[in-house]
């Protein structure tokens, strides 16, 4: 099977896979276009996209550290408001009751498993970051933190956009996206612990938690973890 991507002068981009006798147009929406030949299972572009929003968007927890530093108790209550409000507004979205930008941001970058059922993942964030700050010292807390938001959400992203080597002891998961979880890490642990060996720790915890089959639970159970290793090891 051959698939070929070509654009136009609006920047769409339509792809035109040939299969055996068979063939159909199916639209795509990456820019900017370019001529690209990719053997075997077809990549549906906007799946990347919608990868790319949903990881932008996991990415925000990122700040829980720096406004936990600033203000902690804000920091823990708006995190709680965010959960409970996210919380109502997708049953309001599931009964047919949809809130301006809201719905139509989770309807978007939504998975196909997720089509019309509860939208988990904000839940489990903002659960993983609260429960992280609230069990760990802020050094442990932010390691942890970083971990869950810039170690498995760029190990995602870079595993849906980039991965191509999938050995069977990653359950799934590629190389590429566990190299980016390991760098990720370790990069921000040493931005705060300045520590090799704790750096190192978090980096090698992640790694191993993010690769496990755990869908949208490991949001909380990759922070928590690495809280429990490194608050050991710190």
């Amino acid at each position: 099977m051959i698939i070929i991507y070509y654009g136009d002068k609006l920047g769409m981009e339509f792809a035109r896979v040939l299969m055996l006798k068979k063939v159909f147009i199916e639209k795509s929406f990456s820019y900017p276009p370019a001529a690209v030949l990719y053997p075997g299972t077809a990549v549906h572009i906007s799946d990347v996209k919608k990868e790319t929003v949903r990881k932008t968007i996991h990415l925000l927890i990122a700040l829980s550290p720096a406004l936990a530093a600033l203000n902690y108790h804000f920091t823990v209550l708006f995190l709680i408001t965010g959960v409970l409000s996210y919380t109502i507004m997708e049953f309001m979205r599931l009964i047919g009751v949809k809130v301006p930008l809201v719905s139509d941001l989770t309807t978007m970058v939504s998975r196909r498993r997720e089509r019309n059922r509860f939208v988990l993942g904000p839940v489990t964030l903002g659960l993983g970051a609260l429960a992280t700050l609230l069990l760990f010292p802020p050094p442990v807390a932010y390691i942890s933190i970083f971990a869950l938001a810039l170690g498995d959400g760029l190990s995602s992203l870079v595993g849906k956009m980039y991965g191509k080597i999938r050995p069977d002891f990653l359950l799934g998961k590629s190389v590429e996206g566990s190299a980016a979880c390991f760098i990720a890490t370790f990069i921000s642990a040493w931005m705060v612990s300045h520590n090799h060996i704790v750096s190192l720790t978090a980096a090698v915890t992640a790694t191993i938690v993010e690769a496990l089959p755990l869908k949208d639970y490991d949001n909380i159970v990759l922070p928590l973890v690495v809280g429990v290793v490194v608050n050991i090891v710190i």
